[in-house]
């Protein structure tokens, strides 16, 4: 992925999302030649020169501060996710001439110690993927709950590749679509932090090819961190559960993100993962574990 090109594309794609009364400029009226705001009025917002601006959106990221960075995000009205996607952005781009600069690529095993861990959180669905969004490892629960995604699915599992390749995706995840914009949305922000990851370059190739509606949103550029939420998802076993997640980084397995799902108590959820948990105990399933997860051939 070249991150010059990456810049210049989310830049515009966040300008022309922002209008010139939500920016709050004056409207003078007349027909714009261009969607949202024109690189001057970004510039003028920013506090920058409309010549400094536009080598940044075509760009040219040598020299630019975090200063710059974080003026040009509030002139566009970027979120968290937003600002920190155009600071990776940025980083790649000027660590391309530094090959010794650039971020390893997404681990895909999990400490043995770790795995003890979650393998003791019985009592909900633990989930363990990399920025790549593969299954790197599950606790018992969290594989019952996410069965359906291991199901005839060859090494390594993966999230993206189940919602958008899978037929059976539309019929687990009650909201599909919400879910498809968010798993795009959270490969479109480890792309920018992991742009020398040819696994992830791979993977969007496979997934732009095979999936138009992949493709589409792709091309929006829309970024999303994966912290916390909620899934309501049917359950080929126990029925419709409605979950919340805590999205958790790994300190001790650095690129790895834990999600323990829970429901609230009393609930038919919280019933449905008892039963879940019943069924995961009486059936041969495998947790997913360092072992078990192989590397994409």
């Amino acid at each position: 992925m070249d991150s010059h090109n990456e810049i210049r594309d989310f830049l515009v794609s966040r300008r022309a999302k922002l209008s010139p009364e939500q920016a709050g400029l004056p409207d003078f009226g007349g027909r714009r030649r261009v969607e949202g705001l024109r690189r001057e009025e970004v510039a003028l917002l920013a506090g920058v020169s409309t010549q400094y601006y536009t080598r940044l959106e075509r760009g040219t990221a040598t020299g630019v501060s975090e200063g710059v960075i974080d003026d040009i995000s509030r002139a566009l009205k970027l979120d968290e996710a937003e600002r920190s996607h155009l600071y990776d952005l940025v980083r790649a781009a000027n660590a391309g001439a530094h090959p010794q600069r650039r971020r390893q690529t997404n681990r895909s095993q999990l400490t043995a110690s770790m795995q003890q861990t979650i393998d003791a959180m019985s009592t909900v669905p633990v989930f363990v993927q990399n920025g790549r969004l593969d299954a790197v490892a599950t606790n018992r629960l969290g594989r019952a709950l996410f069965s359906v995604m291991f199901e005839d699915a060859r090494p390594p599992v993966n999230a993206a590749r189940f919602v958008f390749l899978d037929p059976a995706a539309q019929d687990f995840y009650r909201d599909w679509e919400a879910n498809a914009r968010q798993i795009v949305a959270i490969l479109r922000a480890e792309a920018g932090r992991s742009p020398y990851d040819r696994q992830l370059s791979d993977l969007v190739g496979e997934l732009s090819t095979r999936n138009d509606l992949f493709r589409k949103l792709w091309g929006s550029h829309d970024v999303r961190e994966h912290r916390t939420g909620t899934k309501s998802v049917h359950h080929p076993v126990v029925g419709d559960l409605d979950l919340t997640f805590q999205g958790m980084d790994l300190v001790s397995d650095h690129g790895l993100q834990m999600l323990v799902f829970s429901a609230e108590p009393g609930s038919a959820s919280y019933d449905g993962l008892q039963l879940l948990s019943s069924w995961a105990a009486t059936e041969t399933l495998d947790t997913v574990t360092a072992d078990t997860v192989a590397e994409a051939p």
